[in-house]
C-alpha cells in the first residue's frame, strides 16, 4: 500500500485543486508513478532514524557509509544510525527509541518481516513515515519499500550454476527464513533448479545470516557430500569468509578453470567478493545495490515526510515500483549479475568502496 499520509481538508476546494495539481506536475518531472497529497506530513523536513539490522556484514557497514554522503545529497537530516545487532527484539526497541526522540520519519531494514509490524505500528500511532530498506514487511504500513527482486536472485544464482553444471549436486546456503529476502531467495533457486535443470540435486543450510553456522553446517555437509559441484552464497556479506576458509581446508578450494573447481555464486556485490571472483575463487555474484538502498531509503523517506505518495510503475532511475501482495508499494532497484566479464566495471558500488 503507497504512503498513507494524513490528508487535511483544504478550506477552499479551488486551493486544494491548485494545490494537487502543482505538486503532481512537480513530481512527474522527477518520477513518472508519483503524485502529492496536500497538506500532509512535514513537510519533508525534520530529523530521520535510520536503524541497521546489524554491522558484522561489509555490506551493512558499506550501507553505512553511504547514509551519511546520501542524507547531505538528498538534503535530510539525520540522526547517528542505529545497529540492532541481529536481534528483531532490539530492532522494536531502536524503534521506540527513535520515536520518544521525536523524529519525523524513519528508515528501517528489518531483521524479521514479521515481527517489525510492532514497531511499524508504534511509529503508525505517532504519525511518524516508515520507509523499508532491503526487507519488506509482512504486514504493518510502509511509504515504501526500497529493495531489489530477490526472487531475481535466486533465479540468476539458478541460471548461472545450472548453465555451468551440467549435472550433480549443489548446495545453497540460506538466510533467515523469517525474512522475506531468506524466503524469496530459496523458494526462487529451488524452483528454478527444478524446473529448468532437473540433472542437478539441490542440498540446504538454512544458516539464518550467522557466518559461524554457515561454516559448521557446510563443513559437515561436505563431510557427507565431497562430490558437491556448486554453491550458492545466500549473502557474501556473511557466508564468503567463512565458506571460501572452509573449502580451503578441505582442499576443495580449486581455482575456476582447473579441474574439481566448485562453483560459486553469491549475492551482495561487496569488494571481498569481486576480488574473490578476479582470483577465481567464485564465480559470480548479484551486486545488491547498497548505495541505491541509502539514496532511495531517504529519498522516499523525505517525499513521505512532504506528504508525497507513489503509484506502482517505472521510475526515472532505471527501476520499477511494483504492489507486494499485501499492497505495499515496492521500488525494485536494478542489481545486475556480475563475472569476471565485467567485475571491473566502475558504475559498480563495490568498485567505488574505498
Amino acid at each position: 500500500m503507497p504512503a498513507s499520509t494524513v490528508r487535511k481538508r483544504s478550506r477552499s476546494r479551488i486551493i486544494g485543486a491548485v494545490a494537487l495539481a502543482a505538486g503532481a506536475s512537480l513530481m512527474l518531472a522527477a518520477c513518472g508513478s508519483t503524485k502529492d497529497t496536500a497538506g500532509a506530513g512535514s513537510g519533508g523536513t525534520g530529523k530521520v532514524g535510520v536503524i541497521l539490522p546489524l554491522l558484522t556484514s561489509p555490506f551493512w557497514q558499506s550501507y553505512n557509509d553511504y547514509v551519511p554522503k546520501m542524507a547531505k545529497s538528498e538534503g535530510v537530516e539525520v540522526l547517528k544510525t542505529v545497529n540492532s545487532n541481529s536481534d528483531p527484539s532490539q530492532q522494536i526497541t531502536d524503534i521506540d527509541n527513535e520515536l520518544t526522540q521525536g523524529v519525523k520519519g524513519l528508515v528501517v531494514a528489518p531483521l524479521d518481516s514479521a515481527a517489525i509490524q510492532a514497531g511499524l505500528d508504534q511509529a503508525e500511532r505517532k504519525g511518524v513515515p516508515v520507509v523499508a530498506v532491503d526487507v519488506a514487511p509482512d504486514k504493518g504500513k510502509v511509504a515504501m519499500v526500497v529493495r531489489a527482486d530477490n526472487v531475481a536472485y535466486g533465479e540468476k544464482a539458478c541460471d548461472y550454476l545450472g548453465q555451468h553444471v551440467s549435472s550433480g549436486k549443489v548446495v545453497q546456503i540460506m538466510g533467515d527464513l523469517a525474512s522475506v529476502n531468506g524466503r524469496d531467495r530459496s523458494e526462487a533457486f529451488r524452483s528454478c533448479v527444478k524446473k529448468k535443470y532437473p540433472k542437478l540435486k539441490v542440498l540446504e543450510i538454512p544458516a539464518k545470516w550467522e557466518s559461524d553456522t554457515a561454516a559448521a553446517k557446510l563443513d559437515t555437509l561436505l563431510n557427507a557430500n565431497p562430490d558437491i559441484k556448486g554453491i550458492y552464497l545466500q549473502a557474501g556479506g556473511v557466508y564468503l569468509a567463512p565458506t571460501l576458509q572452509t573449502l580451503k581446508s578441505k582442499g576443495m578450494l580449486k581455482p575456476a578453470g582447473q579441474k574439481g573447481h566448485i562453483a560459486i555464486v553469491s549475492n551482495d556485490g561487496i569488494p571481498q567478493e569481486y576480488d574473490a571472483i578476479r582470483k577465481g575463487q567464485i564465480d559470480a555474484t548479484v551486486s545488491q545495490p547498497a548505495d541505491a538502498y541509502a539514496k532511495y531509503g531517504l529519498y522516499y523517506i523525505k517525499a513521505a515526510m512532504a506528504g508525497r505518495t507513489f503509484k506502482p510503475g517505472p521510475t526515472d532511475h532505471g527501476s520499477v515500483i511494483v504492489k507486494l501482495p499485501g499492497g505495499i508499494l515496492e521500488d525494485q532497484l536494478p542489481a545486475p549479475l556480475v563475472t569476471k566479464a565485467n567485475v571491473d566495471d566502475p558504475k559498480l558500488w563495490g568498485n567505488t568502496v574505498k
